[in-house]
């Protein structure tokens, strides 16, 4: 910000894409007015990105909206002309407002997500499906469907650091932000209950042999920040057991992560002689498995599917014990 105050010529407009805390836009503003050469003016817009890792680009094409923050209207209105191509809604409004849209938007899809994580866990104690109640419950046009889908919790590198930031900055506001706390607090459980869900059928997991399909935080992508395979992983490991996983694309940055961890060349090879197949990321490679195949290749064909990926009929009939997500 220091370097781009000391380059202003004439009126400049800076935009602020990254997300940053709430009052960064004020923040930008200030440095940059103590070095602007006496003259030049500027002014300072927040305009968030609200992209999807592994569809950045037809997120950037076709955004759901567009949202710009600046103390001067007039300045906004300028960048707006920039969207004016896209065939999406323009939000114009002050500075902090835009900053707190971004991580309100991010930390109510990360609700959505320890919610229907949290209903599976009842689901599972009563006798239901929370595959069944997700579709039931998304048919609400209130609800929608997205983002219903229980699992093992959310991970990556925006949705764990902006819900924790969010609930830092409401106590640091002295506001009590418990609703914030639950929904990490619930998704850190999804992954301790899913290595319980392991020992309760495997027992005691020394010198037990655990295959693993998907290390990356979400499909397509090598991304392994907040991967809660990596939590999951290390938890199995630290029982006793040996881990063999594959993933298709993120093995080589997985390997910095997890040391002790074999990883295979081949989806079957991480599961040749093991005693559990937990499904870790979802992926076509992994929905198109030969699972016939993979029943005969393990040692205990026990399978642990943390994305409810496979259809518990079917699985079963093939000789599995299949333990799925409130299912």
């Amino acid at each position: 910000a220091s370097m781009v105050g000391e380059h202003i010529e004439g009126h400049t407009i800076i935009v602020n894409k990254s997300t940053m805390p709430i009052g960064s836009g004020d923040l930008v503003t200030k440095i940059i007015q103590e070095h602007v050469r006496p003259g030049n003016t500027f002014a300072v817009v927040s305009n968030p990105e609200f992209l999807r890792e592994g569809a950045a680009v037809q997120d950037v094409l076709n955004p759901d909206r567009v949202v710009l923050g600046a103390d001067e209207r007039e300045a906004a209105e300028k960048v707006a002309e920039l969207y004016s191509v896209m065939d999406a809604p323009v939000v114009i409004t002050d500075r902090r407002s835009a900053e707190m849209i971004k991580y309100a938007s991010n930390a109510f899809l990360a609700t959505k997500i320890s919610f229907i994580n949290e209903m599976a866990q009842i689901c599972e104690r009563v006798g239901a499906d929370v595959t069944v109640v997700a579709k039931g419950m998304g048919h609400d046009q209130r609800i929608g469907s997205m983002f219903l889908e229980a699992g093992i919790g959310y991970g990556g590198s925006c949705f764990p650091k902006d819900v924790k930031a969010l609930a830092y900055m409401a106590q640091e506001a002295d506001t009590h932000p418990q609703l914030l706390r639950a929904v990490m607090e619930i998704n850190t459980d999804q992954r301790r209950r899913f290595v319980h869900k392991l020992q309760e059928h495997l027992g005691d997991l020394t010198d037990r042999r655990v295959g693993i399909w998907g290390l990356s935080f979400k499909q397509n992508t090598d991304d392994m920040r907040e991967a809660p395979a990596v939590d999951i992983i290390r938890m199995i490991e630290q029982r006793g057991a040996t881990v063999h996983a594959y993933d298709p694309a993120a093995m080589d940055n997985a390997k910095k992560l997890l040391p002790n961890t074999r990883m295979c060349a081949s989806p079957y090879d991480a599961v040749q002689g093991t005693d559990a197949l937990c499904v870790v990321t979802p992926g076509n490679e992994f929905k198109q498995a030969d699972l016939g195949r993979v029943v005969e290749m393990m040692r205990t064909p026990l399978i642990l599917d943390g994305r409810n990926m496979y259809d518990p009929v079917d699985t079963t009939a093939m000789g599995f014990t299949y333990v799925g997500v409130g299912r």
